[in-house]
């Protein structure tokens, strides 16, 4: 017994395991409960991250292998290289999209490097010209903020014709597409950074949800359903002529349908999940934010530490009704103390002591 339990529950703790019969079943029950509770606590936290950070306290760049940086100072310039996002409302948001236009800008071959286009000065960041966004529709739920819309994305270097990609902040290396990409958004109260968000950006189309941050978050904003597009990852509304925010309840977690899980490239694909409803709504005649297609500028370039044109930003309301705080392998103290209480657990079902 003693060698088929250690060759079931390997440790890497230098453990030593001796067969005990003399645990009794009341000692074991009362163990085995508290340390069941112990794992299960540890589960119920919220993911942990390398680090938070606001804009004013964003270092230079928070990624090794960025192509731009976060302490993006204020204003606007249509050449930043800020890599700060936002989203707030919908007169106050970013998207990611390529720093150089030209044919070979698609987002497959930029989605490392892209920069952050927005629809208000004051970020630093670059502006979305006005007239580039025909429709745009936000969203407040408990779990996260939305918008989704239409436009014409090539002025913001997207070449036509690009069916676009997903932006994250975990990406196929784990360093986050846009590698050092921030978001924050102050939807959930005072301006946070938001860890857990996907973008979705093409030549016409785009959509963007960042997670409150809570322990549902991943599973809210599932980065894995990359080739999905925006209406199956993000059921909204995406007509054009609209511009609106309201409040609305949380979609079903994309790819998950009842107790079974959906992985891309299985043989049968299922439909989006429903639109989820809303209301509370505020419409805009548009939004804008004085930028023309021109180059201008009122930002100042950041300068390393060693490691715009300003318009309003509303339109006329009509009626109402962290390094990149990627998500991280869990701390191996935390891995230790799953392995400690699942071994105890297993160890005193079948008669065993454990000691480390």
């Amino acid at each position: 017994m003693q060698d088929n339990v250690q060759s079931n529950f390997p440790l890497s703790l230098h453990s030593r395991i001796f067969y005990s019969p003399r645990v009794s079943p009341s000692m074991f029950h009362s163990i085995s409960f508290v340390a069941l509770s112990l794992v299960l606590s540890s589960h119920a936290q919220s993911p942990t991250y390398s680090a938070t950070y606001l804009p004013s306290n964003a270092p230079y760049q928070s990624e090794q292998g960025q192509a731009g940086y976060n302490n993006c100072t204020s204003g606007s310039s249509q050449t930043s290289e800020c890599q700060n996002a936002y989203i707030n409302t919908v007169q106050d948001w970013c998207i990611w999209g390529p720093p150089e236009p030209g044919p070979n800008s698609v987002i497959g071959n930029t989605e490392q490097i892209e920069v952050a286009w927005c629809m208000q000065s004051g970020h630093g960041t670059r502006l979305i010209p006005d007239g580039s966004i025909t429709g745009a529709h936000v969203v407040v739920t408990p779990d996260y903020i939305q918008i989704t819309g239409v436009g014409n994305l090539t002025n913001i270097n997207i070449p036509a014709g690009d069916a676009g990609g997903e932006l994250d902040p975990h990406g196929a290396d784990g360093n986050g597409n846009p590698i050092g990409g921030l978001v924050f958004s102050s939807a959930f109260g005072a301006l946070e950074e938001i860890h857990e968000w996907t973008n979705f950006v093409a030549d016409e189309e785009f959509c963007f949800r960042a997670c409150k941050p809570a322990v549902n978050a991943p599973t809210m904003c599932q980065h894995i359903y990359d080739v999905m597009g925006c209406e199956w990852n993000m059921p909204g509304n995406y007509s054009p002529g609209v511009f609106e925010q309201c409040l609305g309840d949380s979609a079903e977690p994309m790819g998950v349908y009842g107790t079974s899980t959906f992985y891309q490239g299985a043989p049968v694909t299922p439909p989006a999940h429903p639109i989820p409803s809303s209301s509370s709504c505020t419409f805009f005649s548009t939004i804008s934010n004085g930028q023309a297609a021109l180059v201008t500028s009122t930002a100042t370039t950041p300068a390393s530490t060693g490691a715009s044109k300003s318009g309003s930003s509303s339109g006329t309301p009509k009626s109402t009704g962290s390094s990149a705080a990627l998500p991280t392998v869990p701390a191996v103290g935390y891995q230790s103390l799953t392995v400690i209480v699942s071994t105890i657990v297993v160890g005193f079902s079948m008669g065993i002591i454990v000691t480390f």
